[in-house]
């Protein structure tokens, strides 16, 4: 199967909603050496102001892969993940994640252009709490690669 441009300005509605927890929270800033006390100290964040722990910023790539996740499983896009590069990542954040929020993602796929033997996608995901509070805003490229022609699935060029 390839790659489907059509898929161009699809949304695929939020689904399912991301508890955003502590240790969540801690291990993610573990992960990425975030080493700011109010990561991980619940009395630090609450004495910066926060109700409560605070993500690090890129912990919003979570909840933003969840909804990507939905787009390239779609046998209607025809994307093979074994043959997906992930190219740049943005974030746009309209406050910051805090243990307890509930979030959820509405993925839009703002952008297919093919080239060669692939093609470069640039998905948007809009983070929200459940109530609709925009949390933040994720720009992914990615660039798939399509099957050479007169390549069998699944041999690939050595390189």
């Amino acid at each position: 199967m390839s790659l489907h441009p059509g898929l161009a300005g699809r949304v695929y509605p939020a689904e399912g909603v991301y508890d955003v927890g502590r240790e969540k929270i801690r291990e993610f800033a573990a992960a990425v050496k975030a080493v700011d006390p109010v990561h991980t100290d619940l009395e630090a964040a609450r004495a910066a102001g926060y109700s409560d722990l605070v993500a690090p910023p890129t912990f919003a790539i979570i909840v933003a892969q969840r909804a990507e996740a939905r787009f390239i499983r779609d046998p209607e896009a025809g994307i093979d993940f074994s043959r997906v590069v992930h190219g740049e990542q943005r974030f746009q954040h309209h406050r910051p994640i805090i243990a307890g929020d509930a979030l959820q993602a509405e993925l839009h796929v703002d952008s297919i252009r093919m080239m060669g033997a692939g093609a470069m996608l640039t998905t948007r995901a809009e983070i929200t709490t459940v109530e609709g509070e925009p949390v933040s805003t994720t720009v992914s490229t990615i660039v798939v690669r399509t099957e050479e022609e007169g390549q069998e699935p699944g041999q690939g060029s050595g390189a």
